[in-house]
């Protein structure tokens, strides 16, 4: 372990502050910067990334919790298939070569770049939300918030849900991110959870799968003679540190700045990104 990898501690505030205000997974920053500008293996950037992810998410998670916007029997329902389906992809970034990973993390970019650009502004997720409490439905899921406000509405298919967020989950073990971007689309998008809840609830799945994720790349670290395992500390050492501080910027940032804007520009930065993984794959290859 070594103090290396000082400049980190910077640079993991700054990217944990736009991850929590975003709404994006930190890794989805963190991965692609381990392997382009450090030049990190495949599975060192992935593992280092989502063990950074778990401590930025967590700091977040403590204030839905305290604000009572989770949905802890829909959370259930996610992580019974979540779990076990990222300790899956870990297995599978073990054995599929280091430049495979690539490609899928680049091409992954390129859809959460165009879920960005498809998502919905403010004012239509104020639409969703006020039509979701017009509604009358028989089958209802209701949450009292930490104020005092009563949020009833109806989670619609449970197993489309499994299936939706056991892709994301599948992916932030193979290359750390997508889970988030996949619970953002099913909840909101296709379910019209009230947006509070949604993404609290989309919070604490990412936390805990990616907790699981994350100890699967430990273990296979440890199993490969720890040859990594330095390299990684020496970055963790600096990254926690900083996504805890980023993530109760996050919050605040999120208040006085568009949320359009920072997904437009969220956007466009991962199609770069993407284009540099998917060009570095390429020219590897000739």
């Amino acid at each position: 372990m070594s103090f290396e990898f000082w400049f980190m501690l910077p640079i993991s505030i700054l990217i944990a502050t736009i991850a929590m205000a975003s709404g994006v997974e930190g890794a989805t920053f963190f991965t692609p910067l381990f392997l382009l500008t450090l030049g990190l293996p495949p599975k060192v950037a992935i593992g280092v990334g989502l063990a950074t992810e778990v401590f930025g998410f967590a700091s977040g998670l403590f204030v839905y919790i305290r604000k009572r916007l989770i949905d802890y029997r829909l959370s259930g329902a996610l992580l019974v298939v979540t779990v076990p389906t990222a300790l899956l992809g870990t297995y599978l970034s073990g054995i599929v070569p280091p430049n495979a990973l690539k490609a899928v993390l680049g091409i992954g970019l390129f859809a959460i770049a165009i879920s960005f650009f498809r998502s919905p502004d403010h004012e239509e997720v104020k639409a969703i939300n006020a039509d979701i409490a017009r509604g009358n439905h028989q089958d209802k899921s209701c949450l009292e918030t930490a104020a005092g406000e009563e949020i009833c509405y109806e989670v619609c298919n449970r197993s489309e849900g499994r299936l939706i967020s056991g892709l994301g989950a599948l992916f932030i073990g193979m290359v750390s991110t997508g889970l988030g971007e996949m619970n953002g689309f099913f909840l909101l998008q296709r379910c019209r959870v009230p947006s509070r809840v949604a993404v609290a609830t989309s919070v604490l799945v990412v936390a805990v799968t990616a907790l699981d994720a994350s100890i699967g790349h430990a273990v296979i670290f440890v199993r490969e003679g720890g040859d990594y395992m330095g390299a990684a500390l020496s970055l963790l050492i600096f990254t926690v540190p900083g996504v805890i501080i980023g993530g109760q910027l996050g919050p605040m940032v999120a208040s006085r700045i568009s949320a359009k804007l920072l997904e437009r520009s969220m956007g466009f930065l991962f199609v770069f990104v993407g284009m540099l993984m998917l060009t570095d794959v390429l020219m590897q290859q000739f």
